[in-house]
């Protein structure tokens, strides 16, 4: 880096956004800058420890001789006049074994390593591998000398952890190329293992490689027809009943999560990716507040993977607090991103979890604001809603090269201020994914967990998978879904007249519509995240406990007064609650089960 030559100077400096002035060559014209591209600042005063410091930035936008960038870091002590470097690439990330387990900033600096040798107050203008280059790796190639390959293709595998992990062949590769050379053994991931012969030029192919974090990994594969992308078959079964029956979200689809502070968006975040059916889990705090990313990053490294091991060892966590300067933290969502595609090209589902897209929007705000661009609603950028969109597209299910078939799950949490749904961030993830769970601070404030409010969350996936319910669930499965939705609604509005006309105001139909709505909603609802047997629950006992509560709910009752109807329908909550505590095939749940057959037929 210190070799590179200057082609730039400081003109002006606005908080994080740096104005350079381009120099001229030799024959007086301007060395070419292109946007995205990374640059380096180089204050004339030294760092504390002496050091020259390299602080990243990213050109924005460039005119005549000028060009605009916004710094990684803080830019205090950067001076007009001052030296830039260019690098003549893209933000970029590095792809190979060695991701999983890894905690990272926006810019895939490794925090524990750098917090090993700084302390953890990390220095400025600091860059690390984002990947260990002294670390070896037992590399079998599948192709030999001769064969013809193309980006995207597995030339090789190495075992990282419980995962085989493909290495491909470049993913910029144009055309075919041959193999040339090959070998087998254990190497670094710098080392190269394979030559290949493409247009007439010699490349090496090592274990690592780098992309742009802004272009999907997948796009010159699909642009060359290798790969291909399909819509969601099934869906995410993340063992919480309320999303898998009532609001599910595709393998490869696309969620949000908005809700207000308090309403349980951690909570449910955790449970989400600890339960559900998929490989990696990559989880991205780009700017929430640094005590909840702590928790975070100190919890995941200690909690029980119900697959076996460590959770930690199938998860990859990049975080930017919002105490991290504003550019990092609209970086790292695209970070997180890049190395969720890499692993489902490699025919992995993985699911991203992104907390919280607001505060990523909020950088993109102060940013504009700082370009002095024309704002749009709420000082947001006119280009939030594309933003968003162009995000969201990035998930998805796409057949590798090889036939194999990769997921990308994308779940976004919200945080409107004030609980405002209506507020830009929102109404823009709203027009973009198709599962919304709409958190309620009510429901958390009355612990009904998770807090996700029935009547204003939806999902479009219920009838876009309903091949995979009928196969599955049964002809009938969404009709009853339907059905019991319909029930919370109607048991709703008896709630809202109840409170202004007392039990007293309404008909003893009505009442026992309400009694039934709240069965439900606190028997199958409602789930406890500390039990060992509530906290997951299979799609099978879902099915089971679903018709077994739907078959009780609609039974015509002959009640003589409130009073019965109260009484009946606390009994069958309560055994309904003992029997989601109860392990399957256990003596308790065959007992509760019997009651529950028994009290069905009380007041036919």
């Amino acid at each position: 880096m210190t070799d590179s030559k200057v082609t730039a100077r400081v003109k002006g400096v606005r908080d994080d956004i740096v104005t350079i002035e381009v120099l001229t060559d030799a024959e007086g014209n301007y060395y070419p800058v292109v946007k995205n591209e990374v640059i380096h600042i180089c204050p004339t005063r030294l760092g504390l420890d002496d050091r020259q410091e390299f602080l990243k930035a990213e050109v924005l936008r460039v005119r005549h001789g000028e060009a605009d960038a916004q710094v990684f870091e803080n830019t205090r002590g950067v001076a007009i006049g001052d030296s830039v470097e260019q690098t003549g690439h893209m933000l970029s990330v590095t792809l190979g074994p060695g991701l999983l387990g890894q905690v990272y900033d926006g810019l895939q600096n490794p925090l524990e390593l750098i917090a090993s040798q700084h302390g953890f107050f990390l220095p400025r203008g600091l860059e690390v591998d984002g990947i260990d280059q002294q670390q070896h790796w037992a590399f079998v190639p599948i192709v030999k000398v001769g064969s013809t390959v193309c980006a995207g293709d597995v030339i090789g595998s190495v075992q990282e952890g419980r995962f085989k992990h493909k290495i491909m062949a470049p993913f910029n590769l144009l055309g075919e190329a041959e193999v040339t050379w090959v070998q087998e053994g254990s190497f670094s991931v710098s080392t190269p293992v394979a030559r290949i012969r493409s247009n007439g030029e010699d490349i090496e192919v090592s274990m690592q490689q780098s992309w742009p974090v802004r272009i999907p990994v997948c796009e010159p594969l699909l642009r060359s027809r290798s790969s291909q992308r399909h819509f969601p078959k099934e869906p995410l079964l993340t063992s919480i009943r309320l999303i898998d029956t009532f609001f599910p979200i595709a393998r490869g689809g696309t969620a949000c999560i908005p809700g207000p502070f308090g309403a349980g968006k951690t909570v449910l975040q955790s449970l989400i990716s600890r339960f559900s059916e998929v490989d990696i889990v990559v989880i991205v705090a780009c700017g929430e507040r640094a005590g909840e990313v702590v928790e975070t990053i100190t919890e995941f490294p200690n909690m029980p993977d119900p697959k076996g091991g460590a959770l930690m060892d199938r998860t990859v966590i990049i975080c930017n607090t919002s105490s991290m300067p504003v550019a990092a933290r609209e970086a790292s969502i695209y970070t997180g991103i890049t190395i969720s595609e890499y692993y489902r090209q490699m025919g992995n589902n993985v699911l991203l979890i992104a907390d919280s897209t607001s505060r990523w929007a909020q950088a993109m705000r102060e940013t504009s604001g700082r370009l002095e661009e024309i704002p749009g609603e709420d000082a947001f950028p006119a280009y939030l809603d594309s933003s968003i969109r162009a995000l969201y597209e990035r998930a998805g299910l796409i057949e590798n090269n090889h036939g194999d078939m990769g997921s990308l799950t994308l779940i976004g949490t919200v945080s409107p201020a004030g609980g405002n749904f209506e507020e830009p961030v929102t109404q823009s993830t709203l027009r973009t994914v198709k599962t919304f769970l709409g958190l309620s601070a009510e429901r958390a404030y009355k612990r009904a967990y998770p807090a996700v409010d029935p009547l204003i969350s939806w999902s479009r996936y219920l009838e876009q998978l309903s091949e995979w319910y009928q196969e599955n669930l049964g002809e009938d499965w969404i009709g009853q879904v339907k059905e019991m939705h319909t029930l919370l609604r109607r048991s709703e509005s008896v709630q809202q007249m109840m409170q202004v006309t007392g039990e007293e105001g309404v008909t003893l139909e009505d009442y026992i519509t309400y009694h039934k709505g709240m069965c439900l909603d606190q028997v199958y609802l409602q789930q406890d995240a500390f039990d060992d047997v509530d906290v997951s629950t299979s799609m099978e006992r879902q099915q089971r406990i679903f018709e077994l509560l739907r078959d009780a709910l609609s039974q015509q009752k002959n009640f003589p007064n409130k009073e019965a109807v109260r009484e009946h329908y606390i009994k069958l909550t309560s055994l309904f609650r003992n029997l989601n505590y109860s392990r399957e095939k256990s003596p308790d749940f065959k007992l509760y089960m019997t009651e529950i057959q028994h009290l069905k037929t009380e007041f036919d």
